[in-house]
This record gives structure tokens, C-alpha cells and sequence, in this order.
């Protein structure tokens, strides 16, 4: 225990003090923090804790756990007040929040941290949170679907059959890459391990898009749709469609995948998607020779063994 470090759960009565310090988390990145918009949403909630520190009657630190599913927690959102850095808030804070994920049963936490993050980077690995893998985000732009397949999907059937993605996943070095998890289908920015009832759901919502030709070649399945503010446009907003992981053979199977999302996106009035995919030069110069975008950085994925 560090002393004067106390931890208790958030309350919505905390939020000026936690908007004050968060704000300009990264003041050298473009877009600030996004919990001084959210926190009073972000709060509530079952099978979730948010942990506050407190020294000496003020906020010093946060984060918070949520149970993704009986065995799978996630921590996120990590702010330590600059004016109680050194105190061994986050220490404290992550305690915690073990402790209370081991009590609901998990025997995971993981994280994610921004690859040009160092000392989140430096402060998960100190709080006992190992490497599990890293994943970029890509962009197929909805305005570029055509109702009919393009030339470069002719060669390919897209159906939406669960069993044959299940059994393209469990053998595909997308899988192996990203240690089973994908884009968790309730919590956003959160990443779970992939299930057959994942792809089922998918299927069932009209969202599973399976690319084959002699055999399975690829797939993508649909989480999420949101509208959220223009990055671009201040005061407009724009839709988004995310997509919980694309895995495909070759770059021929990634353009036909590409082509199903830009046209499922389109249907749905999106402006954005965004795909989650495995860094790696292969998945990741795919990407680009098929013309998607693609993130300028990768980001990280961290586990802490909570059985040990």
C-alpha cells in the first residue's frame, strides 16, 4: 500500500475534478480526452467498477474494469492527475481493480495501449500486464461500394455461414496473430475472444460476410453502428460502422472482403467504418494494395495473469 493513497468507487460528483485533469491528457496529439464527455454515462452500468484514487481529500487518479464476459476483464481509461504523478496512484488503482475482476470471476485483464504511448506503455508492463498482440485499424470507404461486386470479387461468393468462419478462424494466422480476440460486440475500444456465438449473432443481424471460392478465403463480421462528432467538421456528425475483425488468404480474398464491407456499410448510410485487422506487413500491405485506408499507427493489447 502506498500511504495517503486511498481507492473508492467513482461518483458522478467527482466529475469537475476528473474533467479538470483530463482534458488535455495528450496535449501533443490531435483530439483530446474522451472522458470528460462521456463520464457520467461511463460510470453507470452493471458488471463494471471505476476506481477512484484520492490523496488528501482530492482526485488523483482512475480507471476503470468491466467484464467483458465470465472470465474476461477489461481495464481502461487509466488518468493519473499530474500533481499526484509518483505517488503510486496507479499502482493502487490497478490493484483494485484486480482484485475486483478476480472476484467476479475473470482470469484475464487486459488493456490496450497506443503504440506511440510510452509511458502507458511502461506503466501497464510495471503493473504486472504482459504482451498479448498489436492490431491496425483500416478504413474501406463506404462511397466506394457499387451495388454490384467489382472486378476484383468477381472470382468470389460472399455468404454468411457461421460454421464455415468459425472453422476459417480457428486455423488462420489472422487468429493466431491476434491470440483469438476481436472487437468485443458490447464494449467499445475493447477486445474479447471470439466466439462461435460472436459469428452466429453476426449471421442472424444480417452482418457476417464470408468470402469464398474453392474453400473459405476470408471473413468479417459486424459489431456496432454509431454517430459520433465529425473530426473534420465541427458540430456535424458522422455514422459509423465497425467491423470486429477481418482475416482473409491473399489479396484477392481482401478486396472481395473489402468490397462486402464498403457495400454492407453503404446500406446502412455510413460515412466511416473502421475494420480491425492483425499488424503485420502482410495484413497490413494488403490493406494498402487494395487501396483502404489505413491508420497511421498500430495499437497494443496487454493481459495481466489474474490467477497467479
Amino acid at each position: 500500500m502506498h500511504a495517503g493513497v486511498e481507492v473508492r468507487e467513482a461518483r458522478h460528483d467527482d466529475y469537475d475534478e476528473i474533467a479538470a485533469f483530463t482534458r488535455d491528457t495528450w496535449p501533443d496529439r490531435d483530439g483530446g480526452d474522451y472522458i470528460p464527455d462521456i463520464y457520467h454515462d461511463w460510470i453507470d452500468g452493471e458488471d463494471k467498477r471505476t476506481a477512484v484514487a484520492v490523496v488528501d481529500g482530492d482526485v488523483a487518479g482512475l480507471a476503470q474494469a468491466v467484464m467483458l464476459s465470465d472470465w474476461e476483464a477489461w481495464n481502461q481509461g487509466m488518468r493519473v492527475n499530474p500533481e499526484f504523478r509518483g505517488r503510486g496512484v496507479s499502482v493502487e488503482v490497478s490493484e483494485d481493480l484486480f482484485e475486483w475482476a478476480r472476484e467476479q470471476g475473470a482470469t484475464v485483464a487486459r488493456n490496450m495501449v497506443f503504440s506511440w504511448n510510452a509511458a502507458g506503455l511502461g506503466q501497464s508492463r510495471a503493473m504486472g500486464y504482459d504482451p498479448v498482440t498489436e492490431f491496425r485499424w483500416v478504413h474501406p470507404d463506404p462511397a466506394s461500394a457499387d451495388a454490384d461486386a467489382s472486378a476484383s470479387a468477381s472470382a468470389f461468393d460472399v455468404t454468411a455461414d457461421p460454421r464455415a468462419a468459425w472453422r476459417y478462424w480457428t486455423d488462420s494466422e489472422a487468429r493466431d496473430h491476434l491470440r483469438g480476440l476481436a472487437l468485443d460486440p458490447d464494449e467499445s475500444w475493447a477486445l474479447s475472444e471470439l466466439t462461435r456465438g460472436d459469428l452466429r449473432a453476426a449471421a442472424d443481424d444480417g452482418g457476417l460476410f464470408v468470402v469464398q471460392n474453392e474453400g473459405t478465403r476470408g471473413f468479417a463480421h459486424r459489431v456496432r453502428e454509431y454517430e459520433r462528432e465529425s473530426d473534420e467538421n465541427a458540430g456535424e456528425t458522422e455514422r459509423w460502422v465497425e467491423y470486429g475483425v477481418g482475416a482473409w488468404a491473399d489479396a484477392e480474398s481482401a478486396a472481395a472482403l473489402f468490397d462486402a464491407i464498403a457495400r454492407d456499410a453503404a446500406e446502412l448510410g455510413a460515412d466511416r467504418t473502421r475494420v480491425l485487422v492483425p499488424e503485420s506487413p502482410r495484413f497490413v500491405s494488403d490493406a494498402a494494395l487494395c487501396r483502404v485506408d489505413v491508420a497511421d499507427e498500430p495499437d497494443f493489447v496487454l493481459g495481466a495473469d489474474l490467477t497467479a
